[in-house]
């Protein structure tokens, strides 16, 4: 999404996807992955952890693949409670407030709660959101 919907970055390790069904996709991903030497887990399900209720708009629509993309605070909400150090997490979250034009922690705490109303952000996440916020 950050690469396809957002141009934040030209390439991505993996995609994140909720796909059905599952195994033969998952058949299909680690074929795929074999023929393009590709790490096996290019096609992660990951965010299925993450979704809740939310906006979403097609981005395409093909006879056997459609793809939809969340808005960018769904998303943001989404980086800020995983944000992985491992991970291009960190230069999204600062990408998306950006894009967002989020200035306060206070308002990156409100957009997360918006989605997210029972999950508690990571206390060093807060602090990486103070840094970011204050550049």
């Amino acid at each position: 999404v950050m690469c396809l919907a957002f141009k934040a970055r030209p390439a991505t390790k993996d995609v994140d996807a909720i796909f059905e069904p599952v195994r033969e996709i998952r058949n299909a991903a680690n074929r795929i992955a074999e023929r393009h030497k590709l790490n096996i887990g290019w096609l992660n399900m990951a965010v299925k952890m993450f979704v809740v209720e939310h906006e979403q708009s097609v981005l395409f629509d093909l006879s056997n693949l459609k793809v939809l993309v969340p808005d960018g605070r769904y998303l943001f909400a989404m980086k800020v409670l995983a944000a992985r150090a491992d991970t291009s997490d960190l230069e999204d979250i600062s990408f998306l407030s950006n894009h967002l034009r989020i200035k306060k922690v206070d308002e990156a705490v409100e957009i997360v709660r918006n989605y997210y109303p029972n999950k508690e952000i990571k206390p060093e996440t807060l602090f990486l959101l103070e840094e970011i916020l204050a550049e």
